[in-house]
Parts: C-alpha cells; sequence; structure tokens
C-alpha cells in the first residue's frame, strides 16, 4: 500500500505506484525508456526507472569513427538524464536479480562501492552483450575489444603510441615492423570497420612519423568464416575483402586464431605474426548474470515469446542482445543481435508495458528487416538495402546519411556532422590523450570492474612495447 492522504478529515490510503525497471542503457534499454517516457511519463501512478552502467547513451556504430580520430569521443554519447528528464534514473551496474521476489541488486560508488536492492513491479531485460573469448585466456589479457567508448579511446591511444615508439631513431627495423602490426581478429561488421579505421588512420598519419614507412605498416584481418561480413551475402562480403586488400589490408578468411601471446597472434598452422596490437572483435556472448537465472535459454540467451515476454515470469521482458527474440517474419528464428532490432524490440516492449498496466494483452514483436550498411575504410562501403546492392563512395554516402539521422538528438547529429566535415580538411589528429604515465598513475580499484579491464589490457600491451 501507498502513502496515507487526508481527505475531508478522514485518513485514505492511497495505492502505491507501480515500479518499472529497465536494466540496460544501449539501444533496446533506452528506446524502450525513450517510449515508456513518452507513454507513461505524466501518469502519478507508475514510476520507471532506467539502470544503466553509463549515465550516456552510446550510438555504438560509430566507435571506429572515434578511433580512428574521425569523430570526438563526445560526439557518439548523450547524457540519458537529458534523453529521458520525466525518468528515474540509476547508474550502477546490475550485481544481482532475483525474478520470483521481483528484487534487484545494483551496485555502485567507485571507492567506497556499495550495493542497493530495489523491488519492481515489472522489469525490462536489456542488459547486452560481452565480448566472448571462447574460454581463452590469451585473447582476454592480450587483446583490445570494441564494444564501449573507453574501448574505442583506448585502441586510438594505443594507435598512437604505436607510432611514437616505432618513430625513434634506436628502433630496428625488425622491431618497427612487429610494432606497427596491427591484428583485428574477427570479420563481421566490427571487425571489418575496426580494420579499415585502423588502416585509415596509421596510413593517415604517418606524414608526422618519417621513420615509419607505408612499407613498414601491416594490418590484417583474420576471419574464420569462408567470407567476411557473411550478413550481407558472398558477393558483398567478396567485394569487401577485394577492396580491403586494395586499401592494403592483408585479410585472411578460413582461419581460426589458436591463441594469442605476448609475442603475437598464432594462427592454427603455427604461424606466429609479430604484433603487439590485437583487437579481438569474434563474437559476443550474454552476460553472466544470465546464467544465474532459472529461466529458458538459448545458446546463453534469455528464450521469450513473441511479445518478448519470458515464460513463467509474468511481468519480464527481454530483448537485444541478451534475449532470443523470435523473428514471426522469418518462420519464428532468433532475430539477429543488430542495432536497428533492438530499436525496434525497445519501441515494441514499451507497448507491452503499457498493455500490462492497463490490463491487457501485449502484441508480437513484428519487424522485417530494411538493409545493412559498413563501411571499408578510404571513403568505401557495402550495403545490401530492399533487396538492392550498394558499394563504393555511394554506400559510404549511404552510411553516413542513414546513421546521422537515426542519431538522437538535434545536437548530437550537429556535432557528428561538424566532425566529419572537419575529417573532409584536416589530418588526422595524433594528440595522445592518455599516455602511458597517466596509466601508470591510474589507482585500478578506484575503478568500475569493466574500467580496470580495459586499463589492464592497455597496461599489459603497452608494457610489451618496454625495450
Amino acid at each position: 500500500m501507498g502513502a496515507d492522504k487526508t481527505l475531508g478529515g478522514l485518513c485514505v490510503d492511497t495505492p502505491r505506484r507501480k515500479r518499472v525497471f529497465i536494466l540496460g542503457g544501449g539501444f533496446a534499454g533506452m528506446y524502450a525508456a525513450l517510449h515508456l517516457e513518452r507513454q507513461l511519463g505524466k501518469r502519478d501512478d507508475v514510476e520507471v526507472t532506467l539502470v544503466s552502467r553509463d549515465n550516456f547513451f552510446l550510438f555504438t556504430p560509430m566507435l571506429h569513427e572515434v578511433a580512428a580520430s574521425d569523430l570526438n569521443a563526445t560526439a557518439i554519447v548523450i547524457s540519458l538524464r537529458k534523453l529521458l528528464p520525466r525518468l528515474t534514473f540509476v547508474e550502477g551496474d546490475v550485481s544481482g536479480l532475483d525474478l520470483e521476489s521481483k528484487r534487484v541488486t545494483v551496485a555502485h560508488g567507485g571507492l567506497d562501492g556499495h550495493s542497493h536492492t530495489l523491488e519492481y513491479d515489472y522489469v525490462v531485460l536489456a542488459m547486452g552483450s560481452e565480448t566472448n573469448f571462447f574460454g581463452k585466456p590469451g585473447p582476454r589479457d592480450y587483446s583490445l575489444t570494441m564494444k564501449t567508448l573507453g574501448d574505442a579511446m583506448l585502441l586510438r591511444n594505443c594507435l598512437i603510441d604505436r607510432l611514437e615508439e616505432a618513430d625513434a631513431d634506436c628502433v630496428t627495423t625488425g622491431q618497427r615492423n612487429a610494432i606497427v602490426t596491427f591484428v583485428v581478429v574477427g570479420g563481421g561488421f566490427g571487425g571489418v570497420e575496426t580494420a579499415g579505421a585502423i588502416n585509415d588512420f596509421i596510413h593517415g598519419a604517418l606524414p608526422f612519423y618519417p621513420n615509419i614507412q607505408h612499407a613498414n605498416v601491416r594490418v590484417m584481418l583474420v576471419h574464420g568464416g569462408q567470407e567476411v561480413l557473411p550478413e550481407l551475402g558472398e558477393d558483398l562480403g567478396a567485394y569487401a575483402r577485394q577492396k580491403l586488400i586494395e586499401h592494403g589490408v592483408e585479410v585472411r578468411t578460413g582461419v581460426h586464431v589458436k591463441d594469442v601471446t605476448e609475442a603475437g597472434v598464432e594462427l592454427p598452422d603455427g604461424t606466429v605474426v609479430p604484433t603487439k596490437t590485437v583487437v579481438w572483435t569474434a563474437g559476443v556472448t550474454p552476460p553472466s548474470l544470465l546464467s544465474t537465472l532459472p529461466c529458458e535459454k538459448e545458446r546463453g540467451r534469455l528464450k521469450v515469446n513473441e511479445r518478448m515476454e519470458v515464460p513463467g515470469f509474468p511481468g519480464v521482458w527481454a530483448l537485444g542482445d541478451c534475449a532470443s527474440v523470435p523473428d514471426v517474419t522469418n518462420g519464428g528464428k532468433p532475430c539477429p543481435p543488430t542495432a536497428q532490432h533492438a530499436l525496434r524490440q525497445g519501441v515494441a516492449v514499451a507497448r507491452n508495458v503499457r498493455a500490462a498496466l492497463n490490463g491487457r494483452p501485449g502484441t508480437p514483436f513484428r519487424y522485417k528487416m530494411l538493409g545493412q550498411l559498413a563501411t571499408i575504410g578510404r571513403r568505401s562501403g557495402v550495403a545490401r538495402i530492399l533487396g538492392l546492392k550498394f558499394s563504393g563512395t555511394f554506400a559510404w554516402v549511404l552510411w553516413r546519411t542513414i546513421y546521422l539521422f537515426k542519431l538522437p538528438k538535434l545536437e548530437t547529429k550537429v556535432r557528428v556532422a561538424l566532425g566529419w566535415t572537419l575529417d573532409l580538411f584536416f589530418h588526422k589528429d595524433v594528440v595522445q590523450v592518455i599516455g602511458p604515465r597517466e596509466l601508470d598513475q591510474l589507482t585500478l580499484p578506484a575503478l568500475p570492474l569493466n574500467s580496470r579491464q580495459q586499463v589492464r589490457q592497455v597496461q599489459a600491451l603497452q608494457s610489451r612495447t618496454q625495450h
């Protein structure tokens, strides 16, 4: 029951506000929160709370542009508090979830880290995914990832650190070649775009590093499948591979990385590629917290019905990368974990939450993919839109145009447009924001767990470049 109110001298017991929790601030969670705010923001009987590890929404399709200095890091993020002024926001990591008692435990607080246990009536699970290292400690300890804003910023700083070291007069040719060898593992969208971005950035920065020649630089993309970008089909994948090769990227398909060690990347035939910089984009896995939930799962993801409801737990929905959502337009096969699906699932789940609050059944999620796009460097791209295939500069322009309009808020669109305009007229920015000294001075226990892992990864990578 809720708080007491006085009415005509009598004490009246008012109903408690219904509490709706959204766990996760990515595409799925943010758009669910955005549409719930529009639908329920003026209701006094409902309180919507968004719980997210970060206090900003990150536009992940543009992460590689931050790593390549095409965009400033702040251009592709926007405050969740600014986006959702009428919702309650809690910054923290979800460390526990009890679906039976309807309680969620949130950890936050930095140095004096502590937890809160919060009760809810309805919960939307949009907890995203984590990088999948397939149980191998080598890739986890000696690779960078490309999942977060911190990942992109650390990769950018790492690339500049490699250039600074390789340009030193005391470096031999063999050492220099290893220092400016960059290996990207995984040939999906993230891997292809990251490899293209690294290649563009390094070669664009070489005019400022006279001791490094273009012939010293080696950018390699290793992919276990038969063709890169398998989501776009074999023909566009082959085109993307050929263009990457023309741009100077060494592409190896049908090769599964055996291990990543201090010496470099070990391939199945025993060959070791000497490198000090490895970016791991070979796959994702659901958050480990999901394994503790008493729900049916499919490849680790929560299995839900066509309304994104978790069977056996009324008032619980799951969507995005952490859920296996049936695609009713494709025979019930699971929806692919893409941003365009997560965005629309967020909109649909908001409608279903509102229906549940009003005592009505929800509606099935229905969405037919419009297309997919990818950039491959040197102002080239590939795209498949409504069954039509595009490639080259036109596909690159199409990529930028579509994603510019998908950015939330006018101010974000303006920042990105200005960044792209400046990039057309000026050289790559080679300012190293985080140097080795700053990394060494960071107090790891004061950082969140995910940031601690990132710093350790970069420290390990930098320690391998010491003479």
